[in-house]
């Protein structure tokens, strides 16, 4: 149910993707809506066996990762751009407790803010400066009419202990990891290798990708902390998942 919910949720992110809130500012991210970088031409998610994990890759029309966000100077407000591959995979299968939405597989940039507190992308031996370099997220998706996308990352409550969060999380009240995955980027296609282990060893699921731009908020209680305001690209052209692992 909640995948069917998800998917049409999706597709009016996908008809009407700059459809824009009046008291939501997208700053100067409207150049985004003609770029070929973020234009998906195909994904897939191929396994290695000798090595046991799993390569996703996105391919676009122009170069994958050269456009990305321009700082607005805080966290909030602060501009996102991912590429997401949406899966069928479980929020279990990743270390999160069981709870209802859509796990996915997030790459992202973002020049406002660091969420990767164990991770050094830029290779400066500081830790928290590089969250304009892309990386690598796992994060739940949820249904949320308060934004344009209809999507956030789904929040809880810091008091909440029923939430299980993998101990590569970053501290912030979303269901939302840091794996640390490694992000190759060359030429028209980005790809991040997944260890099979840290998927629970699956390897039969569905998925899809979606090219998005998301953003903070700290300031409004009437909207998410991490939403999904304008989708740019659905590799399938309907957001049914309809890709599978190749063996």
């Amino acid at each position: 149910m909640m995948k069917s919910k998800f998917l049409t949720v999706l597709m009016i992110g996908v008809l009407v993707p700059y459809l824009s809130f009046a008291q939501v500012e997208l700053h100067s991210n409207a150049n985004f809506k003609s770029t070929p970088d973020l234009k998906i031409k195909r994904v897939t998610a191929k396994l290695n066996n000798e090595l046991q994990q799993l390569v996703f890759e996105v391919k676009v029309e122009g170069e994958a990762g050269k456009s990305i966000p321009k700082a607005y100077g805080q966290l909030d407000g602060a501009p996102v751009l991912g590429y997401v591959f949406p899966t069928s995979l479980k929020p279990e299968d990743v270390g999160f407790n069981a709870t209802e939405g859509i796990l996915a597989l997030a790459l992202t940039s973002h020049p406002d803010f660091d969420d990767t507190p164990l991770w050094d992308e830029n290779f400066d031996t500081i830790l928290d400066n590089d969250g304009v370099v892309w990386h690598s997220h796992w994060v739940v998706l949820t249904e949320d009419k308060r934004v344009a996308g209809g999507l956030s990352v789904k929040q809880f409550k810091a008091d909440d202990k029923s939430v299980k969060l993998p101990p590569t999380n970053p501290g912030m009240p979303m269901y939302m990891d840091s794996p640390g995955f490694p992000v190759i980027t060359k030429g028209k296609t980005m790809k991040v290798v997944v260890p099979l282990y840290r998927i629970s060893n699956k390897t039969e699921f569905s998925f899809d990708g979606v090219a998005a731009y998301m953003q903070v908020n700290t300031s409004d209680s009437d909207r998410p902390l991490l939403g999904v305001y304008s989708v740019y690209s659905v590799a399938s052209g309907n957001l049914s998942l309809p890709y599978k692992v190749s063996k």
